[in-house]
């Protein structure tokens, strides 16, 4: 249930279920921390993921979304415009609109970030 987007709030992540998400593969899970479905926020969805041994986001972009990640733990390989990347703990990657994207955990444990994603919505302005 959403609170209400006029007051502040706190929320332990123990209390968020992880959740799968459209687009992300074998055990790539999320906890929308803060978001309009769960926070009733209007500018910023915030995140922790947790992607298994293995599991990936597939290759994408974002018309008008800015991207902040910070991985905590673990290790991947993030793929920006066709080139990888290795990141690892403490890495912070920001992704403008337009750049195509995709991370991978390619370690053994697993890789756990927090992902800032602003506007809320890929909706291009209109022309």
């Amino acid at each position: 249930m959403a609170e209400d987007p006029r007051h502040p709030f706190i929320r332990n992540i123990a209390a968020v279920p992880w959740r799968e998400f459209p687009g992300h593969f074998g055990g790539a899970l999320s906890k929308p921390l803060a978001m309009p479905e769960t926070a009733g926020t209007r500018h910023i969805d915030y995140r922790i993921s947790m992607y298994q041994p293995m599991a990936h986001v597939a290759r994408h972009k974002h018309a008008v979304q800015e991207q902040v990640y910070h991985v905590l733990e673990g290790e991947g390989l993030m793929e920006i415009d066709g080139e990888a990347h290795v990141v690892r703990r403490h890495d912070v990657i920001f992704l403008p609109p337009g750049v195509e994207h995709s991370l991978s955990n390619t370690g053994l444990v697993d890789l756990v970030f927090l992902v800032v994603t602003s506007p809320v919505t890929d909706d291009a302005p209109p022309a």
